[in-house]
């Protein structure tokens, strides 16, 4: 069995996007809207799972001693 590799974030937006175009156009066999509705929640989930992941990586940043502060975004004034 070939094992498939991860999607990136953006390979499963476009295949996101792909599938509500296809559901938009309304002329899609019930049993097919179906199959693509779940396989969008699957997309959407992965893309929302990869999401967290940055904002979590995001949340501390690596200081040049290894320590980790959390992440700000410094405002001019």
């Amino acid at each position: 069995m070939e094992e498939k590799k991860e999607q990136s974030f953006e390979e499963a937006m476009m295949e996101l996007e792909d599938i509500v175009g296809k559901l938009e156009e309304g002329d899609v066999p019930l049993e097919e809207s179906i199959r693509l509705f779940q396989e969008g929640m699957k997309l959407s989930k992965l893309c929302h799972d990869k999401l967290q992941d940055v904002e979590k990586q995001m949340d501390e940043l690596l200081k040049e001693n290894g320590e980790t502060e959390p992440f700000a975004i410094q405002e001019e004034d």
